[in-house]
């Protein structure tokens, strides 16, 4: 939760590949250093959990760089279903790891079992090695981090359909966190078994997900985005009660089927949201926001229930999980998610840098931007209804001090204006437009009724005083300082 943010950065701003390799080879290192000191008998409550937090870094950073790279491999037509095969894969080796775990745990101990783990991330390092993933080259330098942690913020608050997928993973999160949270305290407090129970318990759960992955291109095509989350966030609260309510092991096994199968399929489903409301420029930052939101609503309900296992119970913190979870069930009738899908977000490209009279570098600024109308009297009502939706647009590409002005003598006049901090950002903010903001654009050219196109002011804000005060100016000095791009305010 806490890394997500600065990870969405660095994948949208730094080689995907190149970050996944760096986060495999750390939880490699990790790996084997939590084997060694559980080999060698050091192993404590507390340092156990001090490697738990160093893996879970890595697994921040790597999160949004592997989820972008699934854009990255696939055409957008596609993405809902690559999406849910990778949350199947996810979910597959989740089912498989911890039953072989609890196997390994039983037989060999658990030195052996973070071996095993360690040795797994080879594999994986292999094939991301010998991985070459076709990019479009850069054209513009990077973003410093700060400023493209800031850009994935206003993005995603300018970005209505997203927020709303973010209340509800995060909803969603909180209810959710009890099932895997308090799985080994089922296996031994109430199933009554060890470390052979909880793998079967988690596999029971891995296979539930992995189903559910199988079966989301299919529920895609019968039912709305809204009713596969509602009906995947009752079936989890059904499986979670299930759980609690149950001291036989068989019937435990099918309340976590029906818990893994609601868990990926809600999870994936909000997965697929966020991608496809984001261009592929903030995709990862739009996902690690998503997944600041999702697995900070895990943490708080893992902290939540654990508390409540200790001091109420096990079975009634599950039950006040599945409470939990059939609100978040409720909010949709509220708060229903918007269908995906349909927006086409790729860059448009047909933006080109204009000539300048005055020299500008790309650290130029301010850069002032104002573009006149022309309205009649009658289409006022149509222009204003589309520029709120051209000043969501500005803002949510990089554009501050948005204005909309009327002039008094001349009512047909109308002038937006807003401002950049560079020109470097002004280029960034429009180059991404989108083909879905082609059909903004042109509401509001077919309302402008001028004998020309809408004029386009571009300026540089300058401060005035900046020359010394003991001598008079001279008149070059004056023109330097007027055209200089290097002295900006």
């Amino acid at each position: 939760m806490l890394l997500s943010l600065w990870a969405g950065a660095v994948a949208d701003n730094l080689d995907r590949r190149k970050v996944m390799i760096a986060c495999q080879g750390w939880m490699l290192v990790v790996s084997t250093m939590l084997a060694v000191t559980a080999w060698a008998g050091w192993m404590t409550p507390w340092l156990l959990l001090a490697f738990t937090f160093a893996l879970g870094c890595a697994t921040a950073i790597n999160g949004p760089a592997w989820q972008a790279a699934v854009g990255d491999m696939v055409p957008r037509a596609i993405l809902p279903s690559a999406v849910a095969m990778n949350s199947m894969g996810f979910n597959l080796a989740r089912s498989v790891g911890p039953a072989l775990g609890g196997v390994i745990v039983a037989t060999a101990g658990a030195a052996a079992a973070f071996l095993t783990n360690a040795v797994s991330y080879v594999g994986l390092l292999v094939v991301l090695f010998r991985w070459e993933p076709e990019l479009p080259p850069k054209i513009l330098p990077r973003e410093r981090l700060a400023l493209a942690m800031r850009a994935g913020v206003r993005y995603v608050a300018m970005s209505p359909n997203i927020q709303l997928v973010l209340l509800r993973a995060a909803v969603f999160g909180i209810g959710a966190s009890a099932v895997s949270a308090l799985m080994p305290l089922v296996a031994r407090d109430i199933l009554g078994g060890g470390a052979l129970t909880f793998g079967l318990t988690s596999g029971a759960f891995g296979l539930g997900a992995v189903t559910g992955a199988l079966s989301t291109r299919q529920l895609r095509a019968r039912l709305s985005v809204e009713h596969i989350v509602r009906y995947a966030a009752l079936m989890l609260a059904l499986g979670t009660a299930i759980t609690g309510m149950s001291s036989w092991l068989g019937l435990a096994l099918l309340g976590y089927l029906l818990a893994g199968f609601g868990w990926v399929t809600a999870l994936s489903t909000f997965n697929v949201s966020v991608q496809m409301s984001a261009p592929r420029w903030v995709v990862a930052r739009s996902v690690s926001l998503y997944q600041m939101s999702a697995f900070g609503g895990m943490a708080i309900g893992a902290w939540l229930f654990g508390w409540l296992a200790e001091s109420q119970g096990v079975v009634e913190a599950l039950y006040a999980s599945a409470a939990v979870q059939f609100v978040a069930a409720l909010i949709g009738l509220m708060r229903p998610l918007p269908q995906i899908g349909d927006d086409n977000l790729d860059l448009q490209n047909r933006w080109r840098e204009p000539d300048t009279a005055v020299p500008v570098e790309p650290r130029s600024g301010p850069v002032v931007v104002t573009i006149e109308y022309r309205i009649p009297v009658g289409s006022v009502v149509p222009f204003l209804t589309a520029m709120s939706e051209r000043r969501r647009i500005r803002r949510r590409d990089g554009a501050h001090g948005w204005s909309l002005m009327r002039d008094l003598s001349d009512p047909e006049l109308w002038i937006e204006r807003y401002h950049v901090s560079t020109w470097l950002d002004y280029v960034r903010h429009n180059q991404r437009r989108t083909v879905a903001d082609i059909a903004n654009s042109d509401a509001i050219w077919a309302l402008h009724t001028g004998p020309v196109p809408p004029v386009v002011h571009r300026m540089l804000e300058r401060q005035t005083g900046s020359l010394p005060l003991s001598r008079a100016p001279d008149p070059r000095e004056m023109a330097d300082a007027m055209t200089d791009p290097t002295r900006s305010s």
